[in-house]
């Protein structure tokens, strides 16, 4: 098949990069994936290095988007200034508490932006570059700073960087800054100035379906991308968003991803929600400069595929991901045991960055398998957490049509203990697609929109196997264990702290 009629799908994610190739008929028909190094400086911060993340990209397009994660690179050398910081990094949680008191609390920015003042939100990434690092600081009071996340980086590097790159955002993106106007989808000016933000380092904001600009040729690693004319990037979203393109949630519908953490958006059309349950008010997608804008109700949980990965690389008590549905179906529940894993903090709906993890409940009985069953019960009550907030922010309860079904994709959701312990704590069907790769399936979605590209999928739904009075029993003893992960953040360490030596 010709490479005029695909589309490349490009999902760069926390813990790797990967790039479908989609045909006219959206299916899959070739993929590559690559992994991406974490960097841990100290307990409770993540950073990337953004020249490995490119790398990773020209990989996977040579051979087959994150949203919060922050870059400040130079437009001069085109260099990275610093490591780009991830979203579940929460080294800003004390700059955060000073901009609350600040600004007159947590919801300063909340009617302009939909956002909480929090460390998940780039503009507080930012900040804390531009205080802590001289070179950032320097190249943004001279001007020669550009300010992005990994998407603005990624397009920048493919259409040209330093030689003359193209610095665009997209709406979805640009709402997870804490720096743009849902209203307007403009760069919000007073929150510029409280975030120390010149307008002149950020990107433009573009649509999700429209041409940014063509990949250029200055990388010969990957001469395969470059026709005569160039190949233009006429695509991108963020990924939950692109997801949710994906699942092609219509209003009134809401999507899980199971990726590094969990991600729910609720579909609320044109029409703008205000939360007042913890939840995230963004953009859903806006498919041309000349579409309408749909939004959407958000609840992001930090720890979903992360706590398996934990599970086998920090504990060693699985070998694989695949292991932990084998184990945890070995035995028939937790034998009392709970885990809260809030390794940095807790997100939506408690929004506590002074949470820490917390395992409840074991005694003399309680072996790895419950432990295992307890982390894959923690991502669905974590889920539950979310959707009951939906629920109450978008009144999706009986009287008002209910929610029919959570549609799911990701990673994790190839578990089916994992996939039928949700429907059983949500008392919901939960709908499983064949394809579960949606997020590059919905940044293909748009690409094609915006060239004229596109001229029933099957699924597993998995039904409530429980009752709903023991489905709520297990959820208010989860609920009870939440209580016990708060505020323990004092009881880390500061870095050296404990090594210091007895002066006699």
């Amino acid at each position: 098949m010709e490479f005029t009629e695909c589309t490349a799908a490009l999902d760069q994610g926390t813990q790797s990069t990967r790039v479908f190739i989609f045909d006219r008929d959206c299916a899959p028909i070739a993929s590559h994936q690559a992994d991406l190094p974490q960097i841990y400086p100290q307990a409770g911060w993540c950073e990337h290095d953004p020249m490995e993340i490119w790398r990773t990209v020209l990989e996977c397009l040579s051979r087959a988007w994150e949203r919060e994660t922050t870059v400040v690179w130079s437009r001069t050398t085109g260099r990275p200034l610093h490591n780009a910081i991830v979203w579940l990094d929460n080294r800003t949680s004390e700059l955060c508490d000073k901009l609350a008191a600040v600004h007159g609390g947590r919801d300063a920015f909340r009617a302009v932006t939909g956002l909480p003042i929090s460390p998940y939100f780039s503009a507080t990434k930012y900040l804390w570059m531009y205080e802590n690092v001289p070179e950032v600081r320097a190249a943004v009071d001279s001007g020669d700073a550009a300010v992005g996340t990994i998407d603005s980086w990624l397009i920048w590097q493919l259409t040209g960087g330093a030689a003359g790159g193209v610095h665009v955002t997209d709406v979805t993106n640009a709402s997870r800054t804490l720096l743009m106007d849902l209203d307007s989808l403009e760069w919000h000016e007073s929150t510029l100035e409280a975030f120390r933000c010149p307008r002149v380092v950020l990107p433009r904001i573009a649509s999700n379906a429209e041409v940014y600009g063509l990949i250029t040729p200055t990388h010969a690693t990957a001469p395969q991308l470059y026709g005569s004319g160039g190949v233009p990037i006429a695509g991108c979203l963020g990924d939950q968003m692109a997801a949710m393109l994906g699942q092609r949630c219509r209003p009134g519908e809401a999507k899980n991803t199971y990726g590094t953490g969990c991600f729910m958006l609720l579909n609320t059309g044109q029409r703008r929600i205000a939360s007042t349950h913890g939840l995230l008010t963004t953009v859903a997608f806006k498919l041309g400069p000349d579409k309408p804008t749909n939004y959407a109700l958000e609840g992001s949980v930090a720890v979903a595929g992360l706590g398996i990965s934990w599970l086998r690389d920090n504990l060693g008590v699985i070998g694989s991901a695949a292991e932990s549905e084998v184990l945890a179906a070995s035995v028939p529940d937790t034998g009392g045991v709970y885990f809260v894993p809030a390794f940095s903090g807790l997100l939506a709906p408690h929004w506590r960055a002074d949470a820490r993890g917390v395992l409840l409940g074991m005694t003399s009985f309680t072996t790895r398998a419950h432990v295992v069953r307890a982390m894959l019960e923690a991502i669905c009550f974590q889920t539950r957490e979310v959707l009951d907030a939906m629920r109450r922010d978008a009144e999706l309860d009986e009287h008002h049509g209910g929610l029919a079904a959570l549609r799911v994709d990701g990673g994790a959701a190839a578990n089916d203990l994992l996939m039928q312990l949700q429907a059983d704590l949500l008392q919901v069907p939960v709908v499983r697609p064949a394809f579960r790769e949606t997020t590059s399936l919905g940044a293909a979605l748009a690409a094609g929109l915006a060239v004229n590209m596109w001229s029933k999928e099957e699924a597993t739904a998995f039904q409530p196997g429980v009752t709903p009075a023991a489905a709520g029993r297990r959820y208010d003893r989860w609920r009870k264990a939440v209580e016990r992960a708060l505020d323990l953040a004092d009881l880390a360490p500061e870095l050296g702290e404990d090594e210091q030596p007895l002066v006699k």
